[in-house]
C-alpha cells in the first residue's frame, strides 16, 4: 500500500528523474493538467522512453503512474502507455461513463486505475466507480471538485469533509484500498500539510498526492504507523490467535480494554501500513 503519489509533468524528463529519487512510494507522470496542449506529444514520447527504461524487477523503485487525459487524447495516452509497458492508469475526472471509454479504448488489454473523483458526477458514482473491474483505488481532487460544486471553502476545508468521506465510505464499500489524500498547493507550509494529513488518516485516508518533493517526508510519516503502535497491534493480533484457538471470540487485552473482531481488524490494518 502507498503513502505518498508524488506529480510531475510528464514533458519534464528532468523533474521526472528528481521524483524517483524522491522517497515518494509512487510518481504519477502527469500528460494531463500539467502539459500544455501543444506539448502533449512530446511529453507522450517521453513517458514512453521512461516506461521502456524501468525495471519491473526492481522493488525499491516507487511505482509509476500516468495521469492520463479523460478527452479525446485518451487513445493516444495509452498507446504511449501501454506501448511502453505501462500498465498504472490515473484517471482524472473519473466516472462510469469514462471508465466505460476506457475500458473500450482498452479493448481487452490490462491496465490497473486509480480513479480520481474531482467532478459532482463522480463523486455520485463513487461506489460504482471503486468496484469496478479495472479500480484498485480511488483519490480525490479537490481543486476540480471545488469548482464543479461552486464551493468556497474555509482555510480548513470544512466544507469538503462529507465528500472526502464519501470516498472513504465507497472504497470499503467495494473492498478496495482505503483512498488517496488531495495535494496541498501551498508546498511550503508543512506544518499545515502534516495537521490536515493526520485529518486525512483519521478519516480513512491511506495516502496523499503531493506535488513537491518536500511534502514527500511529511506524507510518509504519518502515513506510517510509530513503532509503539505497531508493538500494540502485534500484541492484539497474537492474543486474538490465541484466545481464538481457544474457542473465545473477543477477550481482556493488557491494558484492561475489552477486544474483539473489529478492534483486531483495525490492528492488522495498522500492521498493513507498515513500511
Amino acid at each position: 500500500m502507498h503513502r505518498s503519489y508524488l506529480y510531475v509533468p510528464g514533458d519534464r524528463p528532468d523533474r521526472v528523474d528528481k521524483a524517483l529519487t524522491s522517497g515518494s512510494d509512487a510518481v504519477v507522470v502527469d500528460l494531463e493538467d500539467a502539459v500544455s496542449p501543444a506539448r502533449k506529444a512530446e511529453a507522450r514520447s517521453a513517458v514512453s522512453r521512461l516506461l521502456a527504461r524501468l525495471d519491473p524487477r526492481d522493488d525499491t523503485a516507487p511505482e509509476v503512474l500516468v495521469r492520463v487525459n479523460n478527452d479525446a487524447g485518451l487513445a493516444d495516452d495509452l498507446r504511449a502507455v501501454l506501448g511502453s509497458g505501462g500498465t498504472a492508469i490515473y484517471l482524472p475526472k473519473a466516472d462510469v461513463p469514462s471508465l466505460e471509454s476506457l475500458e473500450a479504448v482498452l479493448d481487452g488489454e490490462t491496465a490497473e486505475v486509480v480513479a480520481l473523483i474531482e467532478t459532482a458526477r463522480g463523486l455520485l458514482d463513487a461506489r460504482a466507480v471503486a468496484a469496478h473491474r479495472l479500480v484498485r483505488n480511488l483519490a480525490i481532487g479537490e481543486a476540480d471538485l471545488i469548482a464543479d460544486l461552486a464551493m468556497t471553502p474555509s482555510p480548513d476545508r470544512r466544507e469538503l469533509a462529507p465528500m472526502r468521506s464519501a470516498l472513504v465510505v465507497a472504497s470499503a464499500a467495494a473492498g478496495v484500498e482505503s483512498p488517496t489524500g488531495p495535494v496541498s498547493t501551498d508546498f511550503r507550509d508543512l506544518e499545515l500539510l502534516r495537521a490536515d494529513t493526520e485529518g486525512l488518516l483519521r478519516m480513512g485516508f491511506g495516502a496523499r498526492s503531493a506535488i513537491h518533493p518536500t511534502q514527500v517526508p511529511v506524507i510518509n510519516e504519518v502515513f506510517t504507523p510509530g513503532e509503539d503502535e505497531v508493538a500494540r497491534a502485534m500484541r492484539l493480533v497474537e492474543l486474538h490467535d490465541e484466545r481464538l484457538a481457544g474457542g473465545t471470540g473477543s477477550f481482556v487485552d493488557d491494558d484492561g480494554r475489552m477486544v474483539d473482531e473489529a478492534v483486531v481488524r483495525a490492528a492488522r490494518r495498522t500492521l498493513s501500513r507498515r513500511h
